[in-house]
């Protein structure tokens, strides 16, 4: 199965971004019948790991490895539940790999010692994950080559200028991906912070 680690942004956020995204000509392309890949809003998350493919029989390994994360996280942190906000964003990628994203804002701090807490316990349980350096993010579109390159440079323009309403980190989950054409995640299991 395939395995990540995620924060979802409260619904009020999910909505505003929903809406700056659909103002968007990627947005708009997706609305006019182009397959501009648009992230649908119930997806929204902030990855804190990606695992990738682990064996089920692992499950309850993972479960304790992020468990343990968790804990260490908690008795580093000032116990004071983070506040992030969506705001700015760009473009990773070229041609058929171009993918679009808005950038997180807040109390970073707190969110990357969490990271780095699941990443080291991930690491001791022996399990993949991903080894690139994090950079905090949601995934609005992965366009590709499928919009002309002016469309893809104004929104990221546009981007820059997008700040959204802050909210409470109060929990992460275990997602698992079902990958395809309308990728699909499905909550595993939950830890409040």
């Amino acid at each position: 199965m395939r395995l990540f680690v995620a924060a979802y942004p409260a619904p009020e956020a999910v909505a505003n971004l929903a809406t700056f995204v659909a103002s968007l000509r990627v947005g708009r392309a997706f609305a006019a019948g182009t397959n501009t890949r648009l992230a649908r809003p119930e997806t929204y998350h902030l990855t804190l790991a990606f695992l990738g493919d682990v064996a089920d029989e692992r499950l309850a390994d993972v479960e304790t490895a992020i468990g343990r994360g968790v804990d260490g996280y908690a008795a580093q942190s000032s116990r004071s539940v983070p506040e992030l906000a969506l705001a700015g964003g760009g473009r990773f990628g070229r041609g058929a790999f171009t993918l679009m994203w808005v950038g997180v804002t807040g109390d970073l701090a707190p969110i990357r010692s969490l990271h780095r807490s699941l990443r080291r316990e991930l690491k001791r349980a022996r399990f993949p994950y991903d080894e690139r350096p994090w950079k905090p993010h949601l995934t609005i579109a992965r366009p590709g080559d499928r919009i002309p390159r002016v469309d893809l440079n104004e929104d990221r323009e546009s981007l820059n200028t997008y700040a959204g309403p802050t909210w409470p980190v109060t929990e992460i989950l275990l997602m698992r991906s079902h990958l395809g054409p309308n990728p699909t995640y499905e909550r595993l299991t939950n830890w409040l912070l």
